[in-house]
């Protein structure tokens, strides 16, 4: 019996797991349409997809937006509806003080308008093929080739020289179908190797921004209501699909012609009720329920307290600046919007795995994965000291992640300015090759020591102003941030790293400053003022008299801001790492306890689906309220009562513009009236969703659309590690007040004409 016939009679007799769940489209069986049905679904699986349809399945209308966000054809010219927050850095990039997108909205009146997105892909599904058989066939191949002596007594997890990795045999399948098909082609792994599948896709590169409200529409609430409810975001955006003449997929060009869509989503202004069903296509991004308990002890008690904290604080220093100057505020916009949506997440994931004892309910399955091993001796040859191992590899490499942890949180990612030395370093590749100094002629041998930099590279000098293609790059930089802001946030991460970071790991110049500015007690205030004193980067003026001089490498190199920072790299831990965790790798065991994992649930009769990887998938579910704490209940729509209830004008989240206000009080809903007066703003349903699925079409029972998922609620943030029944819910936008927005307040008529209204 195969695993799909397998499924298909555990699906029917499991109810436990009904509407948790994100399905691999290709995956939907008869007992889960059933399942479906039976909650109220008026369609046929075949009609959600079907790669051998003669006609369009609603999976042919999603799209992937780069794999980070969903979004849904709703046209027959290439119109494409998606979340705000999933366009925002696009809006950031086209705004100015003097045409700013994101306070006043981006509204295309005409064709001419629509403006094109660079680099931006549409990515449509064509059909999804179980490659399980070629890709376990290459790996033994390539293991057959790569075999090495594996004698060092640790049984099969002894060595890994051999095994092919996820990205080999990435490269090799996705090479071979995309020959075969010509299109893209996607391989995944599911259950970490247990099942693995190629995804076809179509690839669109020529989108451009139809419609983006201003964010106090979009964003209202801002971070203080992320993830929080009730909510009252009306978070939407409008692509267009662009393409060849003869309507194939085609790089930008003036000559470009809207897309003629295969098919597109249907809208329903006709409202949902309580208890009605609902279904979510989409690209969920990542989950990580597979996960063992030693692995959920580092994430939420070492690794995430750690980042939640350190962000939080950067968070602060950022938005102090913000509120005080608007020239900042655009320019960390897209930053701060993606920084605080990740802290806030992580934060979240910590408070609720404690809350909802997601650590020992990991810790009740490893003993049952234990007891299950243990049953059966070619299970117990396999795995019976797997999580003996991988409890051993998480303790003795806890210190080296922790250092690792800080490191990457301050020197690296806590500020922004050293982008900028990412960008010096590369000068000594450039120098070079204008002055055709080949690799041959770079180094010498001196005794048999290592190679050495000639004297002739060293030496060279040079105008930093005239290597025009960094010079641009750095600039650009320059324009992206503010130094006042960058110096409150190096001031903190300097602190940070030497309070936190093992001195061990310090660099030499690292510890020579540390020596300085130590008498009784450290002075890193002093260290921080010093450096950014001292430092041609620091200050643009400054950085523009070195470029106009004749300088050598050397002595680009020598700005102490820049031996501060390139003192050491991630190289330095992750060596001591390798060293620490041995043979075989952390990451290997995970592996294999996600395929015992995935096998156990098969054996024992409990419904599975494999983590979220950005492939498509479906989950259902139906519309509903929650309460989330004891006698406290929450509805299940919101209505611009809320908002007008909430505003604040002097409150930069909770403020609207006037007409917006004026509209609001009007109450004047003409042909979207939600019903007795009101306009229904977001709802709630309990449809299993994560990160990727931000602009999923959220379809009822015919499959129309009646809104956008764009978030989840505070209850349910452990879902990347466990589904919490009756807790995991999604957040949604209301089509009917997307429809009214583009209406009486944008005015964009030829939109609404292009979709029947």
């Amino acid at each position: 019996m195969n695993i799909i016939s397998i499924l298909t009679v555990l699906l029917v007799c499991q109810d436990v797991f009904a509407d948790e769940g994100m399905w691999m489209v290709q995956s939907i069986d008869r007992a889960l349409e059933k399942k479906m049905q039976e909650r109220g679904l008026k369609l046929a699986v075949s009609e959600i997809y079907n790669a051998d349809a003669e006609g369009a399945t609603l999976a042919d209308a999603i799209v992937s937006l780069d794999f980070g966000c969903t979004g849904s054809l709703i046209s027959d010219q290439g119109l494409v509806i998606t979340n705000h927050h999933c366009a925002y850095c696009d809006v950031h990039a086209l705004s100015t003080l003097d045409r700013n997108y994101l306070e006043n909205g981006f509204w295309a009146r005409s064709a001419a308008e629509e403006q094109h997105i660079p680099n931006k892909n549409a990515y449509l599904l064509k059909r999804v093929i179980d490659v399980t058989e070629e890709a376990e066939a290459y790996i033994a191949e390539y293991a057959r080739c790569h075999r090495k002596s594996q004698v060092n007594g640790a049984g099969r997890f002894a060595g890994q020289q051999g095994e092919c990795s996820m990205r080999k045999l990435s490269a090799v399948l996705e090479r071979r179908w995309k020959e075969k098909t010509g299109m893209e082609a996607w391989l995944y792994s599911m259950w970490k190797g247990s099942r693995y599948y190629i995804a076809l896709y179509e690839v669109y590169s020529d989108l451009r921004l139809v419609a983006a409200p201003p964010v106090s529409a979009s964003a209202f609430g801002g971070d203080i209501d992320n993830w929080e409810w009730p909510q009252h975001k009306c978070d939407f955006a409008m692509y267009r699909i662009y393409t060849a003449p003869d309507g194939s997929p085609a790089s930008y060009s003036p000559d470009n012609v809207p897309m003629k869509s295969p098919t597109h989503l249907k809208i329903s202004t006709d409202g949902y009720q309580e208890g009605d069903f609902t279904m979510i296509l989409g690209y969920p991004g990542r989950t990580d329920r597979y996960s063992n308990a030693f692995e959920t002890d580092f994430e939420i008690n070492r690794k995430l307290p750690v980042c939640n904290r350190l962000r939080g604080e950067q968070m602060r220093i950022i938005n102090g600046w913000m509120n005080q100057d608007e020239k900042i505020r655009l320019q960390y916009a897209d930053y701060y919007f993606s920084l605080s949506n990740v802290q806030e997440l992580q934060d979240g994931e910590v408070k609720c795995s404690k809350r909802f004892n997601v650590l020992d309910i990991k810790e009740d399955t490893d003993r049952e994965l234990q007891e299950w091993i243990e049953s059966d001796p070619g299970r117990k040859a396999r795995w019976g000291n797997l999580l003996e191992t991988i409890g051993k590899k998480y303790e003795a490499t806890q210190e080296i992640e922790r250092n690792i942890n800080y490191y990457r949180e301050t020197l690296i990612r806590g500020v922004r300015f050293n982008r900028i030395l990412f960008r010096i370093r590369s000068l000594r590749e450039e120098v070079l090759q204008a002055n055709g100094i080949t690799p041959k002629r770079r180094f010498e041998l001196k005794d048999g020591t290592d190679p050495v930099e000639t004297e002739a590279c060293r030496t060279i000098r040079f105008k930093g102003k005239e290597l025009t293609s960094t010079m641009r790059m750095i600039q650009d930089q320059y324009a992206s941030f503010d130094l006042r802001v960058e110096k409150d946030l190096f001031h903190y991460a300097l602190e940070e790293f030497y309070r936190n970071v093992s001195p061990e790991y310090w660099g030499t110049y690292q510890q020579e400053l540390h020596e300085r500015f130590t008498d009784k007690s450290f002075h890193a205030t002093e260290l921080a003022d010093w450096l950014w004193q001292k430092s041609y980067i620091t200050d643009q003026e400054r950085f523009k008299s070195f470029l106009a001089e004749e300088h050598t490498i050397d002595e680009y190199f020598a700005d102490p801001m820049f031996r501060f920072f390139n003192d050491i790299d991630i190289t330095t831990f992750t060596l001591k790492l390798m060293k620490v965790e041995g043979m075989p790798k952390i990451n290997r065991l995970n592996k294999e306890y996600t395929q015992a994992l995935y096998r156990m649930r098969v054996d024992k009769g409990i419904p599975v689906y494999p983590d979220a990887n950005s492939s498509m998938r479906l989950t259902y579910g139906t519309v509903g309220g929650i309460e989330p704490w004891d006698a406290v209940i929450k509805n299940w729509f919101t209505t611009t009562d809320g908002i007008l209830e909430k505003h604040d004008s002097s409150r930069y989240e909770f403020r609207l513009d006037e007409r917006q206000k004026v509209l609001y009080e009007t109450r004047d809903w003409g042909r979207w009236d939600c019903g007795n007066g009101r306009m229904q703003v977001n709802f709630m349903t309990d449809n299993d969703i994560t990160g990727g699925n931000s602009g999923s079409p959220v379809l009822n029972a015919e499959g129309k659309l009646i809104g956008l998922a764009f978030d989840g609620n505070k209850e349910s943030l452990a879902s990347e590690l466990h589904y919490v029944e009756g807790y995991n819910k999604c957040i949604c936008v209301d089509i009917r007040f997307i429809l009214w927005t583009l209406d009486q307040y944008a005015h964009l008529d030829r939109i609404l004409n292009e979709l029947g209204y």
